[in-house]
C-alpha cells in the first residue's frame, strides 16, 4: 500500500525516508519550492506537489502528517473528508473541541486515525509495560520523566505541547488510566505567552504520582525517565537507550537497602519504522492503532487543563 505524506520538512524528512524503505511512498506534498527540489533528487519518481489539495485529490488510500501543530486540526479533517485514513504527528489538535471532533469524523467515516505518539513504539516502553504489569516492582508510587534540551523554541504551543506531550503519552499509556487531577508552573521567558519551561504534577488513583519537566532551555540533552516502586526503581535512560533495575529503596523500618544496579533491557530498532509499520497494518488490517485518536484525545485533555491553568495564573 502507497501513502502520501504532507510536509517534508524537519521531522517530515525521517517519515519520507521511512516510508520509502517501506515502499509505502506514494507522493509528496510540500509547499516550499526549494525543499521540493531537494526531495526531486532523493526521491526521484515519488510524484511531489506543491500543496496538500492536490494530493488529496489522488486514489492514496492514507497520508501521512507531518505539519505544524497548529494546522493539524484543519489537515487531519480535510483529508478525512476526503475519504483518506490518516496519520498525524502529535498533539493531533491544539484543543479538546478539536480533538473530539476528529475523533468523531473519523469514526462517521470509519477511517484510521493515529497520532504519532513516537515514544509508545519504543520497544523499551513496551518492555516497561509488560514489567510494570507483571508487578516486578511491586506498588508503584511515582513516575519522574525529563525531557530537557537546548532545542528548538516554538512560537505557538509551549514546551509542554511541543516537548512534554511524549511523555503525557506515555504515562497515560503506561498507568492505564487518566489523571484525577493535574497542577503546573511554567516560565515564559523568551516570549510573553509561550512557556519555555513547564513543570507537570499529575495525581491518578491508587495514589501514584506523576511529575514532568520540559524544557527546550537547558543546557544538556537529558531525555529520562524514572518508576518509583516498593521493590525497587526503574530507569529508562532515552539517550543511551538502556533500561535499569535498581534494587534498592527503604524498608517499613526507615532502614536503606541498596542490592545494586544492572541494565535489564538495551533498546533496538527504530521506533519510527515500527510505528509507520503498525500504521499500514492498521489500514489494511482493519485494526484499531495502539496510539488511536481517542487515546490522543486523553492526552489533549491533560494538556488543555494545563495550560487553562497557566493561563488563570500565569
Amino acid at each position: 500500500m502507497k501513502v502520501g505524506l504532507i510536509g517534508a520538512g524537519s521531522w517530515g524528512k525521517n517519515l519520507a525516508r521511512v516510508l520509502h524503505e517501506l515502499g509505502a511512498l506514494g507522493a509528496i506534498a510540500e509547499i516550499h519550492p526549494q525543499l521540493r527540489e531537494e526531495l526531486s533528487a532523493i526521491y526521484s519518481g515519488i510524484p511531489l506537489y506543491p500543496d496538500h489539495q492536490t494530493l488529496l485529490k489522488t486514489d492514496l488510500p492514507a497520508v501521512v502528517i507531518a505539519t505544524p501543530a497548529a494546522t493539524h486540526f484543519s489537515l487531519v479533517k480535510e483529508a478525512l473528508l476526503c475519504g483518506k485514513h490518516v496519520f498525524v504527528e502529535k498533539p493531533l489538535a491544539l484543543s479538546v473541541a478539536e480533538a473530539e471532533e476528529l475523533v468523531a469524523l473519523a469514526q462517521n467515516k470509519r477511517r484510521v486515525l493515529m497520532v504519532g505518539h513516537l515514544l509508545i513504539y519504543q520497544p523499551a516502553i513496551r518492555w516497561i509495560k509488560e514489567f510494570l504489569d507483571s508487578k516486578a516492582l511491586g506498588e508503584i508510587w511515582s513516575f519522574h520523566q525529563e525531557r530537557l534540551n537546548l532545542g528548538r523554541a516554538r512560537s505557538v504551543e509551549n514546551a509542554l505541547w511541543s516537548l512534554g506531550v511524549h511523555d503525557v503519552a506515555v504515562l497515560l499509556y503506561l498507568i492505564g488510566d487518566v489523571p484525577k487531577e493535574v497542577k503546573v508552573v511554567g516560565h515564559a521567558m523568551l516570549q510573553p505567552t509561550v512557556e519555555d519551561d513547564v513543570y507537570l504534577h499529575l495525581q491518578f488513583s491508587g495514589n501514584i504520582q506523576a511529575h514532568i519537566h520540559a524544557s527546550w532551555l537547558w543546557p544538556e540533552k537529558r531525555r529520562r525517565l524514572t518508576i518509583i516502586g516498593e521493590a525497587g526503581m526503574l530507569v529508562y535512560d532515552e539517550v543511551e537507550q538502556t533500561v535499569t533495575l535498581h534494587r534498592k529503596g527503604i524498608t517499613p523500618q526507615l532502614l536503606n537497602r541498596d542490592e545494586g544496579a544492572e541494565v535489564i533491557f538495551r533498546n533496538y530498532g527504530e521506533p519510527l519504522k515500527h510505528e509507520l509499520v503498525h500504521f499500514l497494518e492498521c489500514v489494511t488490517e482493519g485494526k484499531v492503532p495502539l496510539t488511536d485518536g481517542e487515546s490522543a484525545l486523553l492526552v489533549v485533555k491533560v494538556l488543555e487543563e494545563a495550560s487553562r491553568q497557566l493561563e488563570a495564573f500565569g
